[in-house]
């Protein structure tokens, strides 16, 4: 059994529905989910858009790396992710978005998928709900604890908490 830690996100009403949606098919699809941030809302980050809502929550999966991604990429069609251009310097609105920031302490770095997620340090929506959860969670390449990561973030982004699960 291994343990995944991803971050949801969705800026397209309904976006609360959207979010239990992601988690409820990844509690079905991908494994167990062990625990969930509170929701926190973020301005759009690389683009101007309506703001999104950001929960990060940890599973145990029998699923490797890889076959994850598929089943979350799967998920988030079905929840009516449209997928444009894969040039990631362009970012847009999205009903669902899942990233994998970490899987167990791997360091992994495939065509389709990087982990730990290679922005985690410089996005304040990603580190605010995640040290909410596992705050000296250390980063296996940085070296740095979740928390350390948020108090040296320079991400201007405002995050505000929203709700418990």
């Amino acid at each position: 059994m291994s343990t995944g830690v991803l971050l949801l996100g969705s800026n397209i009403n309904p976006r609360f529905e959207f979010l239990a949606s992601a988690r409820n098919l990844l509690g079905t699809e991908c494994g167990r989910i062990i625990q969930c941030s509170s929701i926190y809302e973020s301005e759009a980050w690389g683009f101007e858009a309506d703001s999104f809502l950001n929960q990060v929550i940890v599973l145990d999966t029998i699923l490797s790396p890889l076959d994850l991604l598929l089943k979350i990429q799967n998920i988030e069609k079905s929840l009516g992710r449209i997928r444009g251009n894969t040039d990631e310097s362009t970012y847009n609105s999205r009903t669902i978005d899942i990233d994998i920031l970490f899987y167990d302490e791997l360091c992994l770095n495939h065509p389709q998928l990087q982990i730990p997620h290679p922005r985690i340090a410089t996005r304040r929506f990603v580190l605010v709900p995640l040290c909410e959860i596992l705050p000296e969670f250390r980063h296996p390449v940085l070296n740095k604890s979740i928390s350390q990561m948020l108090a040296t973030c320079d991400d201007p982004l405002k995050v505000t908490f929203i709700s418990k699960q």
